[in-house]
């Protein structure tokens, strides 16, 4: 793919899918659950219109009543799953960090009138460090988590991917890391998840793919969607989402990726 040298990075919403489901055995399912995924997250990054300088990650399994902005050199992982094999707990993404881009991510904020703080010990937990392990093996682009807002308030964390807004300008790409479909209690007792994916799925592109003010619009109130608590029963698997919308601007959002998962439809969205 010829790169593109010019024009602001997308912001992207990605799977990343079960714990560590791509690095071992999947004995929850079908063997080959996770393989169309783990698939696509390898070639996600030639598809991109160039490398980035470093990637600013939103992920489901962090939340903090103010945002929390890793600003350590070296984080550390955080396996922070649990009842599978002993080698994942090994698995190991020494991606540095950026703390020169996490004091400009607190001063944007700050400019904003959001709250943030700098935590120089906490790691990269797994919705970070599972997906680039299969989109920058080897570990080679810098790497900001964010936290979200345990407010999990939908138009708050709209707020806080505009705020971050002009970090793609700079080559950074922002990333929000969650699940399309979360309800982990159909999923894994072999519950029939296709009839409430499919509904939710489909309002989740038509709000994705219009123009900003509607689609922000229809996230901000997305438990007005069909089928949205059959979803999400708790939204911080979609909340990532939200910034990435929030961090588009008036880029219209587009459907990447789909999948059926463990009986649930799956989507990836890019926006820009």
């Amino acid at each position: 793919m010829k790169q593109d040298l010019t024009g602001a990075m997308p912001t992207l919403y990605i799977p990343h899918g079960g714990g560590p489901c791509f690095f071992m055995d999947w004995t929850l399912g079908p063997a080959d659950t996770w393989d169309k995924m783990e698939g696509w997250l390898r070639g996600l990054a030639a598809s991109l219109p160039r490398r980035p300088k470093a990637i600013v990650v939103f992920s489901a399994h962090w939340e903090e009543n103010k945002v929390g902005i890793t600003s350590g050199s070296a984080p550390p992982l955080i396996y922070d799953y649990y009842g599978f094999p002993p080698h994942t707990y090994e698995l190991t993404y020494p991606a540095p960090g950026e703390p020169a881009l996490a004091g400009k991510i607190l001063g944007l904020l700050d400019e904003a009138g959001i709250s943030g703080y700098l935590d120089s010990k906490r790691g990269f937990d797994h919705g970070v460090f599972i997906p680039f392990l299969l989109i920058y093996p080897e570990a080679d682009v810098p790497i900001v988590q964010v936290s979200l807002k345990s407010s999990l308030d939908a138009t708050e964390h709209l707020a806080l991917g505009a705020a971050l807004k002009p970090l793609r300008d700079d080559d950074f790409l922002l990333v929000g890391s969650g699940m399309s479909f979360h309800n982990m209690d159909i999923l894994m007792r072999g519950g029939d998840a296709h009839q409430s994916s499919e509904q939710f799925d489909a309002w989740l592109i038509e709000a994705c793919e219009a123009a900003a003010p509607e689609r922000n619009r229809a996230l901000g109130d997305w438990q007005s969607a069909p089928a949205a608590r059959q979803a999400h029963p708790r939204e911080e698997h979609l909340l990532p989402l939200m910034v990435i919308a929030g961090a588009a601007g008036e880029d219209r959002g587009k459907l990447i990726y789909s999948d059926r998962v463990l009986g649930a439809t799956v989507s990836a969205f890019l926006f820009g």
